[in-house]
């Protein structure tokens, strides 16, 4: 009787053993199973982290195979976690249609004294074609005081209708806003303001003369650092005042996993910094998975990953097949 129940006693620890490294799929979406874009943010009163994403219609079946409505008329997504490593999904975000549309894409997230901003790629309607007429994209402000109610701020004027994927980051006192300008050969350009609603260009020329989107900017390793999705993998520009930027030569996550839902290049990337580590989380396309050989529409789906980013001498790097463990540490 004693032998029986330490066996069951082990067998029911083996779950939280196999449950102590992040899994793969990290996240996908319950309903239509398209999650993209995330951007991650600690709600500070209920100790957890909120993912907020862009919450494809990876499911929708199209008999046009060119058509892009599915990654149109796009709510965003919520899941929460108490570690980055275990998520549960929590909905869409209830976003306030007076200010926003019907697609709303690339979620931007960043919390200071009390207030969480969001930074929202808005597209006026639903497009069946890349770059049709009449598919502008805009960035809108939104405020909160608990991630749930959503109050309309401005939107930004950056000089362009085509402006798309915000990050912003606190540099000494001001803010400094890094976009993807598709009037501007798709580069990333940036623009600083001293309040978070008046912006102002910075400067007239791109980081890097590369088309890429999906820029994510962060502090960690005494630099500046930018991981953005240049659609062969992810570049990395490394700065001192996060003005001027370096392109480093290796890209990330630019050759697909072997692990399955992770056989695809890595694309749009937030970067969470959390006790003294650094966490890329990506999105991967589905078309690589044994599914898709059968289901042409499979490669729509999308499902969220995460890895371990190291720094060597000035230089990121990831390993996208090891175990992710101990992850996110909440602030204080």
């Amino acid at each position: 009787m004693i032998l029986r129940t330490l066996v069951l006693i082990g067998a029911l620890a083996l779950p939280a053993v196999a449950q102590a490294a992040a899994p793969k799929p990290l996240y996908r979406d319950p309903v239509t199973d398209g999650a993209a874009d995330v951007s991650i943010v600690f709600d500070q009163a209920h100790r957890e982290w909120v993912m907020f994403y862009t919450n494809r219609r990876a499911t929708m079946k199209s008999p046009d195979p060119k058509d892009v409505a599915w990654v149109h008329a796009t709510p965003i997504g919520m899941a929460v976690s108490k570690d980055g490593l275990a998520w549960a999904y929590k909905g869409v975000a209830k976003i306030p249609a007076a200010c926003t549309g019907q697609t709303l894409w690339a979620p931007e997230l960043y919390a200071e004294a009390g207030v969480y901003h969001m930074w929202l790629t808005v597209v006026p309607g639903v497009f069946h074609r890349w770059g049709e007429a009449g598919a502008t994209a805009r960035i809108v402000h939104l405020t909160s005081k608990d991630l749930k109610a959503w109050t309309c701020g401005d939107t930004l004027d950056l000089g362009s209708d085509r402006v798309i994927d915000a990050s912003v980051v606190k540099v000494g006192d001001r803010y400094r806003l890094w976009y993807k300008d598709e009037h501007k050969g798709s580069r990333i350009v940036a623009a600083e303001s001293p309040d978070l609603v008046h912006w102002a260009p910075l400067g007239d020329k791109p980081v890097v003369d590369m088309g890429a989107e999906g820029p994510k900017v962060f502090r960690w390793k005494n630099a500046w650092w930018m991981v953005a999705d240049a659609w062969k993998g992810l570049i990395v520009l490394r700065s001192d005042d996060a003005k001027t930027w370096t392109l480093q030569p290796a890209r990330l996550l630019e050759q697909p996993g072997t692990q399955a839902t992770d056989t695809a290049m890595g694309q749009h990337p937030d970067v969470v910094v959390s006790g003294g580590r650094a966490f890329l989380y990506y999105f991967v396309h589905q078309s690589n998975e044994p599914r898709a050989k059968t289901d042409p529409y499979y490669g729509q789906r999308t499902v969220i990953q995460v890895a371990e980013l190291k720094e060597a001498d000035g230089v990121l790097s990831v390993d996208r097949e090891a175990l992710v463990e101990q992850g996110l540490v909440a602030p204080k």
